[in-house]
């Protein structure tokens, strides 16, 4: 009888613990707020906000207006259609190096797509920005926050 109870205790304490975790994160998620983007690191953290709140009008005016720029369907149609998946993608923004007219953000991606314990991976990159007419404008992300056909040449036949 009294490990019934023990054992009722301790799973009532793992659930209790589960509900809290999924509460922080939802929390945590409908917290996130824009930053002020006159430096490269505000421009990326946007960017990649826009992206998770499915603002793809702002996320798309960081682009650079460099040669074979996407087409705004071009940017949105692999968030969207969910052939890039970055719900499960959580970003740090480190440092940022700056160099004339142009930056690079550190970067790093935490992306979990299994089961509750199953381990995801963490990758650091850097994102590349120009400054074009007074504003930071992205020229380059790590992936799965740009698409491998951005900005490449169309091949001739």
């Amino acid at each position: 009888m009294k490990q019934d109870r023990f054992l009722i205790a301790i799973l009532a304490g793992i659930a209790v613990l589960v509900v809290a975790a999924f509460v922080l994160f939802f929390v945590r998620q409908s917290n996130l707020t824009y930053v002020s983007d006159n430096n490269p690191a505000g421009v990326v953290q946007n960017f990649v906000l826009a992206l998770h709140k499915g603002d793809y009008e702002k996320a798309y005016a960081y682009l650079a207006d460099a040669e074979n720029k996407p087409a705004f369907e071009d940017f949105r149609r692999p968030f969207a259609m969910k052939e890039v998946d970055i719900s499960s993608t959580d970003v740090q923004i480190s440092d940022t190096q700056l160099l004339g007219d142009t930056a690079t953000v550190g970067i790093t991606f935490s992306q979990f797509n299994g089961p509750f314990f199953e381990r995801g991976y963490r990758n650091s990159e850097r994102a590349e920005l120009k400054l074009e007419q007074g504003q930071w404008k992205i020229r380059q992300m790590p992936y799965p926050y740009w698409y491998y056909d951005w900005y490449q040449t169309t091949p001739v036949k």
